[in-house]
């Protein structure tokens, strides 16, 4: 009997990236920022002064706690933790989780350009329409509604401006 390989199921159930290779890059990562943190805190002084701890004080040791952990969990890994063969993600999922994951990263970058209401009215419409599935018209509608329904509220109401983005698209309004 012949196994069938290639079909789209076990292109889906493959592993992108394996847990034991997550652990190292996580610990290896949490160490480098806890060292860097070690670093900062030891030069703005760690010891105890006459009108009690130096600002680096909490710091330091919280960092030095962060570098403790990072070392242990590095160790661990390398020395063959349990369960560490196993996948930490499989394709489908982080096909998955990058469906949100990538719109909203365009949506912090769009903010910049744009603006904050702008930009969400465009997540929103298209985060509905392409994900959810839903109709142009429901999409635009909620995505357009819910955005003036936020800038009257920040901007009349509580008279509290948001970012209006290198571009500002919204100029138009006089706010």
């Amino acid at each position: 009997m012949m196994e069938q390989h290639g079909t789209d199921g076990d292109q889906d159930t493959r592993p992108v990236i394996s847990m034991r290779a997550t652990e190292l890059a996580v610990a290896g990562l949490a160490f480098a920022f806890g060292a860097l943190f070690v670093y900062t805190s030891y030069r703005l002084g760690f010891g105890w002064g006459t009108e009690g701890p130096q600002s680096g004080f909490f710091p330091f040791y919280v960092s030095l706690i962060i570098c403790g952990a990072s070392a242990v969990i590095l160790v661990r890994t390398l020395l063959g933790g349990a369960g560490l063969g196993a996948a930490f993600v499989e394709r489908l999922q982080l096909r998955r989780v990058l469906s949100v994951f990538l719109p909203a990263l365009l949506f912090v970058f769009g903010i910049q350009l744009v603006g904050i209401y702008v930009a969400s009215a465009a997540y929103i419409v298209l985060f509905m329409r392409l994900l959810g599935k839903y109709s142009w018209l429901r999409s635009l509608s909620l995505g357009v509604g819910v955005t003036v329904a936020f800038f009257v509220m920040f901007e009349i109401w509580f008279k509290v401006p948001l970012y209006k983005g290198l571009w500002n698209l919204t100029a138009w309004t006089g706010y």
